[in-house]
């Protein structure tokens, strides 16, 4: 239930009536749920939202009338409501729709069942799921929103900055891929990525970054070297932990770190010790503290560091634990975070 305000209110949205169904008798045996409406197509969802405001709600993104992905924009930019995008992940195209979403204000991504789909274990994901999106402050997604006067970013570090880390949970697909879009091609330094994002969505997600900005993305390769020819920007796989050591990357299954592997930790200590002073590191969006320790280790061996700050995170949770840790060097909205690491790379080289 939400903190004194009795069950959670969710709206369930898709064309479907067994997927719906579905959701409705899981959500209908919870009593921290309560359904307060079902919609079919994306008008119906727009609709609902308006009269109900839930405290969350289901999207499917193969809708008729109109899109899931028109109606999450619409809801964002109008009537902004924490969305939790149910979709199948067999269907490219409609992956890519749901990165759309995430990235137009949709807090989360849960993949339908299928039948080889334990149906305990996705009630559980999908009640978890629906608590956590519930309790996100979501903000109107209508027009970008820069800070009155913007921070100033301090001067960039003297050493050579030869990589750039970077962390994200909740909110990572569209805060890497604003990240990027700020980047300019060409840039000159691996950018090596973290997500906590599950299989299947995980090799599609590196497709959609890939297509959506002007970097080559791709999967880091157990003893890949750092600085070789293939992508410039480098995800670490679901499931696998990827570490730095001797130039090269290692993924390896040890245990999970904050219930988390990948690790954004993991990562991070390993380049504060691989690479020191030579590291850029960024932690941005997401729920939990993974990266915070990690990042004050990038501080501590010199590197630059930066924390999305509150205003535009999704979830401020991971930013939040770095700055009380003293793990940031400089806190920047996200539309600042790229024009940062451009600025900090090209004045060391200089």
């Amino acid at each position: 239930m939400t903190e004194g305000s009795g069950p959670i209110r969710v709206l369930v949205v898709d064309d479907s009536a067994t997927v719906r169904g579905h959701i409705v008798d899981i959500l209908s045996a919870d009593p921290t749920f309560t359904v307060v409406g079902e919609a079919t197509d994306g008008r119906q969802a727009i609709e609902a939202c308006e009269r109900l405001r839930p405290d969350v709600m289901t999207m499917d993104m193969m809708l008729p009338v109109l899109s899931g992905l028109a109606a999450t924009e619409y809801i964002m930019a109008y009537c902004p409501t924490p969305i939790v995008v149910v979709s199948s992940a067999e269907n490219r195209g409609e992956v890519f729709r749901t990165y759309d979403a995430i990235a137009a204000g949709a807090v989360d991504v849960l993949e339908k069942p299928t039948a080889s789909t334990p149906p305990e274990e996705w009630a559980n994901k999908l009640a978890f799921v629906l608590r956590v999106a519930s309790r996100i402050r979501v903000v109107t997604h209508l027009r970008k929103r820069l800070p009155a006067a913007l921070p100033s970013v301090r001067a960039a570090p003297a050493s050579e900055i030869r990589v750039v880390c970077v962390g994200a949970s909740t909110g990572g697909p569209g805060a890497v891929r604003r990240l990027l879009l700020d980047l300019p091609g060409g840039f000159p330094v691996p950018v090596i990525l973290v997500l906590h994002i599950g299989e299947p969505f995980d090799a599609t997600l590196a497709d959609w970054l890939d297509a959506q900005t002007a970097h080559r993305v791709g999967f880091a390769t157990h003893g890949q070297s750092l600085f070789d020819a293939g992508p410039r920007v480098i995800m670490a796989p679901a499931g696998r932990h990827l570490r730095v050591a001797s130039g090269k990357l290692y993924l390896d299954d040890g245990p999970e770190r904050h219930s988390c592997r990948p690790s954004v930790d993991v990562l991070f200590e390993s380049i504060a010790k691989e690479m020191g002073v030579n590291t850029a590191g960024v932690l941005l969006t997401g729920m939990g503290r993974d990266g915070a320790n990690g990042l004050l280790e990038i501080r501590k061996a010199g590197g630059y560091t930066i924390a999305q700050d509150e205003a535009s995170s999704v979830v401020y949770g991971m930013p939040r634990a770095a700055v009380e840790l003293g793990a940031a060097k400089s806190v920047l909205p996200l539309d600042l975070i790229g024009g940062a690491l451009a600025r900090v790379v090209r004045g060391a080289r200089e």
